[in-house]
């Protein structure tokens, strides 16, 4: 086993913590997508498809079940005959292509009835403690009658075209953690297979790719008859599953600074780990040059339509340019081959380029950074307690250094306060207007922690040093969240992030690629700055596949097809 021969300390929170590096966050082995894959294949767990009676024009029901050492889940999905013009990705859609819902169990005929009047609700429906997850998916309107008119015409779909859409389903949300009912979070927590945050939601998407493939097949076939074919294995694991995520998510990580500081530390704390090796073996470097490689063939992939992200990749593919061109100087031959890579992509690439770094470093070294994922969720509630004796002063203290760079910003100008989050009333989402357009102030959401840090900052100057700060907060209880949040910076290093989130050059966007690289996608393409299509799972092994051999690499393509 590798250990760390000396001690790096893990990157400042300054540095990572601005929201154009989250915005530049890559996947890696600490994402929930290749945990859960490399939990299932190294225990064995079993998959079967207990009920599949869907008709040929691909509406009816389908369960799938995965049992591990201790227990089962299984997706229970519902296809429907969607016309084209009710098919959506806004959150305000009322029909899908598709739903389900992920059963903790096996559900009895009584369970999918009761989930047949409901799941095909969403929002307008209810689901039990009994349900982890609820979910819905539209069909790719570009690769989705392509693929069914090619299989049932007794051919393969074009790889090319399969390669530039990346899925033939995506999903526009997957409900977890209590909502419309579901089961909260607290339920399942304790269990080893969902300890690591979002192993549930992971689960559910897994199961909704096997569940697409499947059903594009069953249609196929309905269609072509005796001159249909199955889809190729090695093309079928090229798709994955796309997702639309708008302003929804982007609150999240604000809202949960003690869970999205043990996210970062945990990837930080990897880094560091493998900065402090000594010396690659050779196996370890052969291992990192090949998903370099691998990540070039990726990054061809990668299309996007919107400027900064073309940008981005433009940048990306200049970057790993440089890195191979650096790489070729037997840079990794000479001691602590990782630290050095690291201080030379901070001096020579963009984010992008120095994230995808410092993911990739994570890859040889397995059994030194992946226990840490078992520190990524969040089970100190103690930290939402405020500690009311705090005097003043330290008050004081730890708001000047949780948010120092806030103090340099003039508040009163209105450009660094543009922006107001509030919560619709239409749907109960997020979402960001223009603080001085629109009448949304009264309704704003504490989502400006930089801005309500000064604030508080000021009003605490004027009471004692001594005094503790529940009495300061009895006369000012809208610190409250504020004086709680400073608190949890004491613990949690990476709570906040060092950007104002109301400016009027916000871009929500960074926040929402922040959370899914911790997912594991890939290919992110905002379509705005408030919403991005990604891919998950794409060239993961299907259920009969999943091997230990080929749970974790799956997201690295061995070749452009």
């Amino acid at each position: 086993m590798s250990r760390p021969d000396a001690h790096i300390a893990r990157r400042s929170p300054d540095k990572v913590m601005r929201l154009s590096r989250l915005g530049s966050l890559h996947q890696c082995r600490l994402s929930f997508m290749r945990i859960l894959t490399r939990r299932m294949a190294s225990e064995g767990w079993q998959f079967t498809r207990p009920v599949f009676d869907i008709d040929g024009n691909g509406v009816g029901q389908a369960v799938y079940t995965a049992k591990g050492p201790e227990r089962a889940y299984s997706l229970v999905a519902f296809a429907h005959d969607l016309p084209d013009e009710k098919r959506s990705d806004r959150v305000i859609a009322d029909a899908w292509d598709a739903t389900f819902a992920l059963f903790d169990g096996v559900p009895s005929d009584e369970d999918i009835k009761r989930l047949s009047l409901n799941v095909p609700l969403q929002e307008a429906g209810r689901v039990s403690e009994r349900e982890l997850s609820l979910s819905r998916a539209n069909r790719s309107v570009r690769l989705w009658t392509n693929v069914v008119d090619s299989l049932a015409a007794g051919r393969q779909p074009d790889l090319k075209h399969i390669r530039d859409v990346g899925y033939l389903m995506r999903t526009t949300a997957v409900y977890g953690s209590g909502k419309f009912g579901a089961a909260d979070r607290e339920l399942i927590a304790g269990r080893d297979e969902m300890h690591v945050p979002f192993q549930a939601e992971m689960l559910s998407v897994y199961l909704t790719r096997t569940f697409v493939r499947d059903l594009v097949q069953h249609m196929a076939k309905a269609k072509g008859r005796a001159n249909s074919v199955s889809l190729d294995p090695g093309i079928a694991r090229q798709l994955g599953i796309g997702n639309s995520t708008g302003l929804g998510m982007a609150p999240f990580i604000i809202n949960h600074p003690i869970l999205f500081n043990n996210w970062i530390m945990a990837r930080e704390e990897a880094i560091a780990r493998v900065r402090g090796v000594r010396t690659a073996s050779a196996d370890e470097i052969d291992t990192f040059l090949r998903v370099l490689n691998q990540s070039v063939i990726s990054v061809d992939l990668w299309r996007s339509e919107h400027p900064v992200q073309i940008a981005k990749l433009a940048q990306l593919r200049l970057d790993l340019q440089l890195l191979n061109k650096h790489l070729s100087q037997q840079a990794l031959e000479k001691d602590y081959p990782w630290n050095r890579l690291v201080e030379w992509s901070a001096a020579e690439l963009s984010d992008e380029g120095q994230e995808l770094v410092a993911s990739l470093i994570l890859e040889p070294y397995g059994d030194l950074v992946d226990g840490v994922a078992h520190c990524m969720a969040d089970s100190n509630h103690d930290a939402f307690r405020i500690d009311g004796s705090m005097p003043v002063a330290e008050a004081l203290s730890l708001l000047r250094e949780g948010f120092a760079w806030a103090f340099e910003l003039d508040w009163s100008d209105k450009a660094n306060c543009a922006r107001a989050w509030y919560v619709s009333e239409e749907k109960l989402e997020p979402r960001l207007g223009e603080r001085f357009e629109e009448p949304i102030s009264d309704y704003e959401q504490p989502l400006a922690p930089a801005r309500d840090a000064v604030a508080a900052f000021l009003d605490l100057e004027s009471w004692e040093p001594s005094d503790p700060i529940a009495l300061f907060l009895l006369s000012h209880p809208e610190h409250r969240h504020t004086l709680r949040r400073a608190q949890m910076c004491r613990s949690a290093p990476y709570a906040e992030i060092r950007d104002n989130t109301i400016s009027e050059a916000v871009m929500p966007i960074d926040m929402l690629r922040a959370k899914l690289s911790f997912f594991g996608a890939t290919h992110f393409d905002p379509r705005s700055d408030r919403w991005v299509r990604i891919c998950m799972y794409a060239g993961a092994p299907y259920p009969e596949e999943l091997f230990p051999h080929n749970a974790d690499y799956w997201v690295y393509p061995e070749s452009a097809g």
